[in-house]
């Protein structure tokens, strides 16, 4: 159960990360500004970390003990509140 939780999180996380590209693609296409490449890279490489998450997690779910699932829900929690918070700063 938190298993499949977690890639949820993980979903959402790529869900809001997209947005951020999206938002960061426009602002670089005005002012080619090299923060805001940094900024979209640095978005890109999270989506990738979390596409391998939720691919990892139904690809190798017999390997992953139960106790370690809390854990991988926290971490997935708080990637997502952190994120959250950066979309929420950039849309200001």
């Amino acid at each position: 159960m938190l298993m499949e939780m977690s890639a949820a999180v993980s979903l959402a996380n790529i869900g809001l990360l997209a947005g951020l590209l999206f938002i960061y693609g426009k602002i670089y296409s005005r002012t080619r500004a090299t923060f805001t490449a940094g900024l979209m890279f640095f978005a890109a490489m999270l989506v990738v970390h979390n596409t391998i998450t939720v691919y990892g997690y139904f690809a190798m779910a017999p390997l992953y003990a139960e106790d370690l699932m809390p854990y991988f829900f926290g971490i997935s929690v708080a990637e997502l509140a952190g994120i959250s918070i950066l979309f929420k700063i950039t849309l200001i």
